[in-house]
């Protein structure tokens, strides 16, 4: 007869609690311990996975299951997740959206319905220059599927252009939508931008932006 193979131990909780209660109210000790600097993109991650309310703040019980659905039970299976996080964080495009949808409600003021454009532009500053150095952010076609040509789309360059139209046009917030739409944006749209649909349901701050940009571009190749 067969006899079945012992299952391996299920993460502990009291040992997960205990982290909790050290780290609950020191996030700069947490990040300290596990030699991660507290700016480091794939403290996101972590906060997604935890289901942080905020920056800084974390909630037991989610505390607790993140850890434990990332197969964690002590300080060493900690800093042991964080290079798994921050590989998958920068190559798998799903998981990168994942972070990235995550990130607006994580950052925004509580009681507030836009995030604020400082902080905006704080967090694409550290999620897209990642996602487009690993991958997560390569051009796709319309259609979502397999990544079409090499330097097709997106680029650093695209980025400081945005920031550029954002500062121009003093642009105070960030609405959910536009925040969720800007990443199909900049997934799908061609470099030069001239396969930008205008009549499509763009948020109207993009559709501001690629007048902007084609304007830009135009001058600054005559």
């Amino acid at each position: 007869m067969k006899t079945r193979e012992a299952l391996p131990p299920a993460p502990s909780s009291s040992e997960l609690e205990k982290l909790f209660n050290k780290y609950k109210d020191g996030t700069l000790n947490l990040c300290s311990d596990l030699g991660v600097d507290p700016e480091d993109v794939v403290l996101l991650a972590v906060a997604c996975e935890l289901q942080s309310p905020s920056v800084g703040r974390w909630k037991k019980a989610s505390w607790i299951s993140g850890w434990k659905g990332l197969g964690v039970e002590s300080f060493d299976g900690m800093k042991a997740a964080i290079p798994r996080l921050r590989k998958r964080l920068g190559a798998d495009p799903d998981y990168f959206r994942r972070v990235y949808l995550f990130t607006f409600e994580f950052a925004r003021s509580e009681g507030q319905r836009s995030l604020g454009i400082e902080f905006a532009v704080a967090f694409w500053g550290l999620l897209l220059p990642f996602g487009l150095k690993g991958g997560a952010l390569r051009f796709q076609d319309c259609g979502g599927d397999e990544p079409m040509k090499a330097n097709a789309g997106w680029t650093e360059e695209h980025t400081q252009l945005w920031y550029d139209f954002l500062m121009e046009k003093n642009i105070k917030g960030i609405s959910k939508d536009t925040w969720s739409m800007f990443l199909v944006f900049l997934r799908t749209i061609d470099a030069t931008f001239e396969t930008y649909d205008m009549e499509a349901a763009w948020p109207s701050t993009i559709d501001d932006f690629v007048e902007w940009a084609r304007e830009r571009i135009k001058a600054q190749g005559s």
